[in-house]
């Protein structure tokens, strides 16, 4: 059985205090959404996310490539 590599992906999001930054009005109200075992599974629930927050322009939630951050060299 050959068994896939895990390229973990973090999801997050939260209201932004200007849309040309990323910077968020409350961290304490940053959403942590949870660590994904691969991108597709990340940009299930990023899109799923987005979607609820379409309503609020000021509301992001991000896909954070943790395994580029773990492992740089293999990047």
């Amino acid at each position: 059985m050959s068994e896939e590599k895990q390229l973990l992906h973090l999801v997050f999001g939260g209201e932004l205090e200007d849309l040309e930054k990323v910077t968020f009005r409350n961290l304490d109200e940053v959403d942590i959404v949870g660590v994904y075992p691969n991108y597709q599974a990340a940009y299930a629930v990023w899109k799923q996310k987005a979607q609820m927050t379409v309503d609020n322009a000021h509301m992001r939630y991000f896909i954070v490539h943790l395994h580029r951050l773990l492992d740089p060299e293999e990047a």
